[in-house]
């Protein structure tokens, strides 16, 4: 809520920010101006400077009498606004405002020989995105169509070009390129992602360790995303374990964000994660899935995913995991195997698809001679199992040696 300020008062806090501002573009100072451009920060300073803008309503004025200020009048003007229109709560005007912010800030930023001001731009690109977010809410909450993420996304395409291209400013390209990920994945449009992705790993002006790491974390978690969503689980497991390895040990949350798609990731390859893992970052709801994995619980997984669907459908990982129910028949019959080894050795090797059937009857899932038979053709054919059936006596004939291939980190065979 805006608090009383004394028109004396309004203007000295008016008048401070723009010698702010100014001493900061003339001294090359990025981390001031980055401060001075954070809307959303909701930081004491730019809280009183609103509640002074809403007091005096003729800032416009200070800024086109001096010389000092009216040369960045284009940024300034509606940076006020933009301040204004958050701190009541205007959303949707805040961010038309502070579009017009950034596209100034654009065009002072080419002509900046140096890449003193890389901070602000990543202000920029953070606030462009996060105020279209809160707009759209507010558009949608009125009945009207939700657009401002999708020009965020097109504007920050165009702060990427003027990053594109050699000198120190290139390092910058990293980070919008995260924020423009951002704002696809959210709206549902990742095919977007594969222009940008292009241009950063093949560009010749682009060495992906000159970046931050901060940013190469960021960028491995939602290039790993991406692969997981296109079934290259190899790919996916190099770029999150990369995200995970070089993540900082101690932001927890986002070790948890990239977990929660690694760990499908490894699943997926035969690689089992301790339950200690899941329990310190709350990813319990993978507990039932690796236990059924561990005992070729077949019951146990579909159990697990109807408990956890919602929140496997929204990461995106549902059918990653559905696709596990081979892995756990290849447990089960190895199961049986071991059961058969212990009683007599020399028939181990010879499974009876009827006691196949009596185990999963036993879990309570019903299925026929002829299911079973197509299951383990199945196994056979994806090389879980390695065996042949004698097709009249409905018995597979493993094989003596190495019966059960494992993954070694490679995905079940398409």
């Amino acid at each position: 809520m805006a608090a009383y300020v004394s028109m004396g008062e309004a203007h000295r806090r008016i008048t401070e920010y723009l010698t702010r501002f100014s001493d900061a573009v003339s001294y090359q100072d990025g981390q001031s101006l980055s401060r001075l451009l954070s809307v959303s920060s909701n930081s004491p300073a730019l809280l009183s400077l609103a509640d002074a803008l809403n007091t005096y309503q003729d800032a416009n004025r200070i800024i086109r009498q001096s010389e000092k200020y009216s040369q960045y009048t284009d940024i300034l003007v509606p940076i006020f606004r933009a301040l204004q229109s958050y701190r009541l709560r205007n959303l949707v005007e805040a961010y038309v405002a502070f579009e017009k912010v950034s596209n100034a800030f654009i065009q002072e930023f080419r002509n900046w020989e140096s890449a003193w001001a890389l901070e602000a731009l990543y202000v920029i690109a953070y606030e462009v995105r996060i105020l279209a977010e809160r707009a759209d809410i507010e558009l949608a909450s009125i009945g009207k169509t939700p657009e401002k993420l999708k020009g965020a996304g097109s504007f920050l395409m165009k702060v990427f070009g003027v990053l594109a291209g050699k000198g120190a400013k290139r390092v910058g390209a990293l980070y919008v390129t995260c924020q423009l990920f951002k704002i696809y994945f959210k709206l549902g449009t990742v095919h977007l992602c594969r222009s940008v992705i292009r241009s950063i790993e093949t560009a010749k002006f682009f060495d992906f360790e000159e970046f931050p790491d901060r940013d190469k974390v960021t960028y491995m978690y939602y290039t790993g995303r991406l692969e997981v969503y296109n079934e290259n689980f190899p790919a996916a497991d190099h770029k999150l374990s990369y995200a995970l390895a070089h993540c900082n040990a101690s932001k927890e949350a986002n070790i948890r964000m990239i977990l929660k798609y690694l760990i499908p990731v490894k699943l997926s390859i035969g690689i089992l994660p301790r339950t200690t893992l899941l329990e310190k970052f709350n990813l319990t709801e993978y507990s039932d899935v690796v236990l059924a994995l561990r005992r070729g619980d077949l019951r146990l997984l579909r159990h697990a995913l109807q408990e956890h669907e919602d929140r496997f459908l929204r990461s995106g990982v549902y059918l990653v995991l559905e696709k596990l129910e081979l892995q756990v028949y290849q447990r089960l019959v190895k199961k049986i195997y071991i059961i058969q080894k212990q009683k007599d050795p020399n028939k181990a090797h010879q499974i009876k698809l009827d006691v196949i059937v009596k185990a999963l009857k036993w879990l309570e899932m019903d299925m026929d001679v002829d299911e079973v038979e197509c299951i383990m053709a199945i196994l056979i054919y994806k090389n879980l199992v390695k065996g042949y059936f004698a097709h009249k006596s409905k018995v597979a004939v493993l094989s003596k040696q190495d019966p059960f291939p494992k993954l070694n980190g490679k995905p079940v065979n398409s």
